[in-house]
């Protein structure tokens, strides 16, 4: 028999995913090693397609990582929004805040996502369908450790630059040929409580398909 419905715990559970934010600022703090264990054991506990486990994680606390990291993202964003034919002090400003926001937190985790252990197919189609199935896993592990840091009061933010410069991501921190960046994951005690947010209603995008 099902269990019954735990409402007070899909209550609180929802409260908490509704609370969380965007955070963009951090006090200069850093972040307790066993927490950030505790936070990516979180993560390590997501679905997987086939149970593979395709992600990967790279844990950046010192501040010559991070500025390193940071200085590769940026000159690559320079080189293509300068090719793009962008004004050179736009340019120059998108890359400062960027370089502010990575360097600036406490703790950033760069996530990546491998194949090496996903199916093999001949067919062109299935070889693409292995590729999405592993970064859905990723990205669910991902919601997993937003919702923790969350939940132990940290702040974080998602960002997607990473898929723009993966070669000069793995060249600044060293990363297995393998591994596909994905993300990267600012972390800290929250210096702001973030933007509201806004969702579109359950009927603007849920449709109940109900047997004839």
């Amino acid at each position: 028999m099902p269990a019954d419905i735990d409402h007070d715990r899909l209550g609180s559970t929802a409260r908490l995913i509704a609370s969380r934010r965007s955070i963009r600022r951090y006090r200069d703090q850093p972040v307790a090693a066993e927490v950030v264990d505790e936070i990516l054991r979180c993560a390590l506990n997501a679905p997987s397609a086939h149970n593979r486990q395709p992600w990967r994680f790279a844990v950046l606390r010192a501040p010559e990582s991070k500025a390193r990291l940071a200085n590769a993202m940026g000159a690559r964003l320079r080189s293509d929004r300068l090719r793009d034919g962008d004004s050179p002090m736009a340019v120059q400003a998108d890359v400062s805040r960027s370089f502010n926001r990575i360097s600036g937190a406490p703790l950033v985790v760069l996530v990546s996502t491998t194949r090496i252990d996903m199916d093999a197919y001949a067919d062109a189609p299935r070889r693409e369908a292995e590729k999405v199935m592993a970064i859905q896993s990723t990205a669910m592990a991902v919601q997993n450790l937003l919702l923790a840091a969350h939940a132990a009061g940290l702040g974080a933010c998602w960002m997607c630059a990473p898929l723009f410069c993966p070669d000069a991501v793995r060249a600044a921190l060293g990363l297995p040929a393998d591994w596909q960046p994905q993300a990267l994951v600012t972390m800290g005690l929250p210096a702001s409580a973030g933007k509201p947010y806004s969702r579109r209603s359950l009927s603007q995008v849920v449709r109940y398909v109900e047997q004839a």
